[in-house]
């Protein structure tokens, strides 16, 4: 059982943020304790989805994207589309359901 405020979905109070909404004013939640749930119903009996909710007069700005996070960014997501079958890039990121490219994932 949570010990935290629980608001609705869209009534949140002012002053109050998800993490997306932060990242979308260009901050972060910079080590801060969550603060409140939000929470937006869900059908079938389903438990609602939950998002926590940060104080925005205590966020921090995002930090810069230095030369060497792009780098390995970009490794990164050059690896996703390198099948691990042919070994050949394939122009898009290889979907983790298939496993390969779709060609490859076609053959098997």
């Amino acid at each position: 059982m949570s010990t935290l405020p629980v608001y609705p979905w869209h009534l949140a109070p002012e002053g109050l943020a998800t993490r997306r909404q932060l990242r979308a004013m260009g901050l972060r939640p910079g080590g801060q304790p969550v603060v409140a749930e939000l929470q937006r119903p869900r059908r079938c009996g389903r438990p609602p989805l939950v998002g926590y909710l940060y104080r925005i007069d205590q966020a921090k700005p995002v930090r810069p994207m230095t030369e060497a996070r792009s780098r390995a960014l970009a490794a990164a997501l050059r690896a996703r589309r390198i099948c691990p079958q042919c070994r050949r890039e394939a122009g898009y990121c290889i979907p983790r359901s298939l496993g390969a490219c779709v060609p490859c994932a076609d053959t098997h």
